[in-house]
Parts: structure tokens; sequence; C-alpha cells
């Protein structure tokens, strides 16, 4: 029987692990000498490769040395926590990747504390270290520091470090004389990581992730925890109701390269992928058909965040997109919930609204630009943070902050953080940056990053992750601006804006079609005013010199996505359609804005 080893990466977003990665499969020599391929082999998700993040775990196994080597992809972002925490389950091992000037951040913290949680061995790799002002003996000792505080085994704390740089293609013991190869790597893998644990008993194994097919279907992937899974066998689907059903395994497949093999059976220890069951959910139990042990389920953090999410009901709606209507939003978002288990989605007693909680900005955000791609159009409100009530009293998410920037500006980003009832905890120099750490509302960084990047000329480094839930800390001040309102339909014109540049700036260029109710612009004072942007200059056959002033406008300011989803107030929408986004009034009538506002006011 061939040795098999399961090793997961963890990482910070940007620390080059899916670079990692690809020079582990090319000297392999997984791809033929002939074959062409890209960079980033494992980002094969448009969003990946644009972000430069890592959204979905993924399986590729490697041969050496008479060795099977498991390697799973983990996300390095906490909002994908509940990715992070079923693929941990498949290993037996983990590789820490850490930059040798950045040092473990925020994110690593998160994944590494679950790993170590789970008694998995840690392999310690410090990578980049021919980046100019890398200090990777500083970074070592960071490293053991953070083991420690995680409350790591003393088995291991003796992890073992290896130095290099991915993308120069080398790793060894001593990051002053290089090499020229990464196979100390996998000699590490050999040496120090565990075989998979194989206990004695009848067939188990987890289902922790899956993947779909148009041709088979849905396909359960896990790794075989008891006995030999075979082809053609009958087996029981343990459910989280405790319901026990019984199926049939029609194909068996395991991991080998960048693609899957089919196999007649799967011993204990190897990840693989079966097709042919219907009905399972993420923790569910494959086990024996006579007599079944059913596994522990995977527990998930639980959402801190949510939106309202409706259909396009704008006067643009049906232009750009091709699924429209409620239907196809319900289905949408509950196919969704199969695969994403941070989400939960509620419908509500309209039939056209969904809440839909999730980790954080980015994990919403990403659903949201993965729909749009897909030819969705929806709207969505502004994210709200979930309260709990503990002891009577309410409770809300707090999450720990972390900024690097510049000395000159770090007065800046204390007096914006403070503003949003965080509280300073660490303040210590990094190099030529000054680090900041705060405890703050999740509440207070909404909207938070717009401002910080602003007041720092975008040298802002900020990264954040949940801690618990605390008391209710009080009101927070959101934006104190109101928004500049289209009055009516039609194209805007350079005229128009022109004159109306006092009253504050503009998110539209000169011949954009708008709707009456668009939020257009930010406006200079704290209300909300509808102005008329279509208007053109009235043409006489009179010309003078002096009189005919050219019309000079500021650039229109574009937002992100997430940037959008965090700057609209409670009163307004976000509408994405995939070529556009759109902020608007809830109300597009400014009669019944003002009536729904006088409503609001007398309750």
């Amino acid at each position: 029987m061939q040795s098999i080893r399961n090793i997961a990466i963890i990482a910070h977003v940007d620390h080059g692990k899916t670079t990692l990665v690809d020079k582990i499969i090319h000297a392999s020599k997984i791809f033929r000498e002939n074959q062409q391929f890209e960079d980033l082999i494992l980002d094969n998700n448009d969003l990946e490769r644009e972000r430069g993040i890592t959204i979905l775990s993924k399986n590729v196994s490697v041969r050496y040395k008479d060795h099977k080597i498991n390697i799973i992809d983990t996300p390095g972002h906490a909002d994908f926590g509940g990715e992070v925490e079923r693929v941990l389950k498949m290993a037996d091992g983990v590789i820490l990747l850490v930059d040798a000037f950045e040092g473990p951040m925020p994110q690593t913290r998160f994944v590494l504390g679950k790993a170590l949680a789970l008694g998995l061995t840690p392999i310690v790799v410090i990578n980049k270290v021919d980046k100019e002002n890398c200090r990777p003996d500083e970074v070592h000792e960071a490293v053991f520091d953070l083991m420690f505080n995680l409350d790591a085994t003393e088995e291991q704390l003796e992890f073992f470090t290896l130095y290099g740089s991915a993308k120069n293609n080398w790793m060894g013991p001593d990051w002053k004389n290089p090499n020229d190869s990464i196979f100390p790597l996998l000699d590490a893998i050999i040496e120090y990581i565990p075989e998979p644990k194989i206990d004695q008993g009848t067939v188990q194994m987890q289902i922790t992730s899956l993947d779909y097919s148009n041709f088979v279907g849905r396909i359960a992937i896990g790794r075989v925890k008891r006995g030999t899974i075979k082809d053609g066998s009958q087996l029981s689907l343990c459910k989280a109701d405790g319901v026990i059903k019984k199926v049939k395994i029609k194909e068996l497949h395991v991991f080998e390269g960048l693609g899957k093999n089919k196999v007649s059976e799967v011993l204990a220890g190897d990840i693989c992928a079966v097709t042919g069951i219907e009905d399972f959910e993420i923790g569910d139990t494959l086990a024996d058909l006579e007599n079944p042990e059913v596994l522990p389920r995977i527990s998930i953090d639980e959402p801190t965040m949510n939106m309202l999410f409706t259909i396009n009901n704008s006067p643009f709606f049906g232009k750009e997109g091709k699924f429209v209507t409620s239907r196809h939003l319900r289905d949408r978002l509950f196919k969704e919930t199969e695969k994403n288990l941070a989400l939960k989605v509620e419908t509500t007693d309209n039939e056209d609204k969904f809440l839909v909680y999730g980790r954080g900005i980015l994990h919403l955000s990403i659903l949201i630009e993965t729909m749009r791609r897909e030819g969705y159009e929806l709207q969505v409100g502004q994210p709200q943070v979930i309260y709990k009530i503990i002891d009577g009293m309410r409770h809300e998410p707090i999450e720990t902050l972390y900024v690097d920037v510049p000395e000159t500006t770090a007065g800046k980003v204390i007096e914006l953080a403070t503003q949003r009832k965080g509280e300073l905890l660490v303040m210590e120099p990094k190099g030529d940056l000054q680090h900041l750490e705060f405890k703050i509302p999740s509440r207070g960084l909404i909207g938070l990053r717009n401002n910080v990047l602003t007041a720092t000329q975008g040298e802002a480094i900020m990264n954040h992750r949940f801690t618990a839930y605390e008391p209710f800390k009080g009101s927070i001040p959101g934006r104190i601006n109101g928004s500049l309102i289209s009055m009516e339909g039609g194209q805007c014109t350079a005229y128009a804006i022109d004159k109306l540049q006092d009253r504050g700036f503009f998110f539209v260029d000169p011949g954009e079609e708008l709707y009456g109710g668009q939020v257009i612009g930010e406006h200079s004072r704290d209300n909300d005013i509808v102005v008329n942007v279509q208007k053109g200059k009235k043409l006489t056959n009179m010309r003078a010199s002096g009189s005919d002033d050219n019309t000079k406008i500021a650039p229109a300011k574009k937002f992100s996505l997430e940037e959008a989803m965090e700057y609209i107030q409670k009163d307004e929408y976000l509408e994405i359609t995939p070529k556009s986004i759109r902020m608007r009034k809830i109300y597009l009538e400014e009669n019944e804005r003002n009536r729904k506002s006088k409503e609001q006011q007398a309750l």
C-alpha cells in the first residue's frame, strides 16, 4: 500500500500560497514538457484571479518518492471560515506559510488556531526572503509566540522551519544560503507530517466538500476515516436530523495531479470523490449498511451580518440581466447554501425579499459579484450586524482591527477608529510603518475602510477578524452627508453637472442614462436634495466672448461593489446588474419618500 500524506496550506492573503502550490505541481512533473498552463493554477475562478485571493478550497495531489501527497489549498480570509473548518478535517498536518517581512497576520491566526485545536502537525515556511527589508529571524520568533498564544502543544511548538522564495523556486533550512530546488519542502512533508491515523472498524467517511457536474450531478468529497469504500457497494447516509438512508456508490474517484482518476476502491486515509448519492449535505457521514456509526458534525462560526436581497424593480429592470424574477433569485440563493456553509438564507413575508446572513462584507460581496457575472439582476439593502440577547442584555459582534500605516498618518487612523467606538490596544513600530490594533464593533467597520484610505492617501493596510460578542457599545455616527438625487429620467448633461458642482460631488459622468430617484452624488450638507441634471443649455444664435464658459467638471467618483455596499444608507438600495452598480432610494418618488420619513419620525 502506498504511503499517503494529507496536508493543508495556511497563509494570509498574498503571502504566496497559490504560487508555492504551482511550484510543487511543476516539481512533481504533473504537466507534460510541451503542455501549456498559466500561473496560479489553483485559483481557477475569475474572481480569485482578479482579487488575488483564494475563496474556495481545492484539492490537488502529487507523487514524490513513492508517497502520495494530497495538498488542500485553504482560503486565507476569515470571512471564508466555513470553507477553512471543513477542509482542515481532511488534513493530518499544515504548512504555515508566512511572509518574511509582514510576519504572521490576523487571518493566519484565525486558521492556524483552528488547525492547532484539531491537533494537526505544523511545518513553518517563511517565504519571500528575497524581498528588501525582510526579517526572517524576527518572523520566526513571532510565529513561535503566536503558536504559544494559541495554546499549541509542546510537540506542535517544536515545528520544523524552512526558508525560501516560492517565486524563485527554492526552499531550504538557511535563508542566507539559497539553493535551486523546492524538494527540501517535499522531503520535510514526508518526514514530519504523520501518515493518516487509521482506526479499526466499519466504513466511515465524512462529507466535507462538494463538487457539481452537469453529467452526474452533485459529487461528495471527503476523507475515508475507516475501512474501505468500494465501487458499487451499498452504504448508509447519516443525516443531520438523525435520518439514515440507504445509498449505492456509482463511481469512486481519487485526486491525481490536478484531476481525478476513477478507481474501484478507496482505502482509509485517502481523500476521494463519490458520485451517485442523492440528497446529501456537507457534514453527513457515509457509514456501514448494517451498523452505521455517525461522525461528529462540523461546527461552523455563526454569521455576524445580514443583508436584504430583493428583485430589481428599478425603471431599468431587465435591460442587462438574464435572470430577473424572484424565482430565479430564490433558487440561486438556496443553491448557494448547499456548498457555502457559513451562509444562511431566510424567506420574509414578502416573496420578493430574502434575508441573507454571512460572515462579513467580503463574504456577501463575493456572492453578489458571482451572481452578477452569472447574469442575475438584484437589489441589496444596507448591511446590518446581527445582535444577540445574552443574560437579558443586547450584545453585538466585536472584531479586532489591525492597521499598518505610515507614522505621519497614524493619528488620523486612531481618530477615525475611536469615533466608531474602537479602543486602541497596541501601537508599535513595524519596519518603517506604525502597527495599530483596535477592538471595534463590526458596525464600526462598515464604511471605515473608505475613510481610512482617504485619510492616509491609500497607504494603510487594513485587516480585521471576528473575536466575540460583547455588550452593545452605543450609537455610532454613520455617513454625515446626504445624497444628491436625480429628479427625472434621461441623460445627464455636462452643463447641468457643472452648474451643480458647488452642491457636492457626483458619481455619474455626462451622457449616462439615469432614472428619477437614483442617487447620483453626495451632498455637501447633511440632507438629501433632488437635482435636475438633465437640463441642457438654452441655445440662441447669439454668441459673445466671455459668456460661453467652458464646462470644467471634476471626475466622477466610482465605487467598487464593497465600497458601494458600505456607502448606502438605510433608505437606499444598491441595484446590481451584470454591467452596472447603481445606488437608488428605496422609494423613487419624492412625495412617497417624504411621507415614509414622516411615518418613521412619528413612531
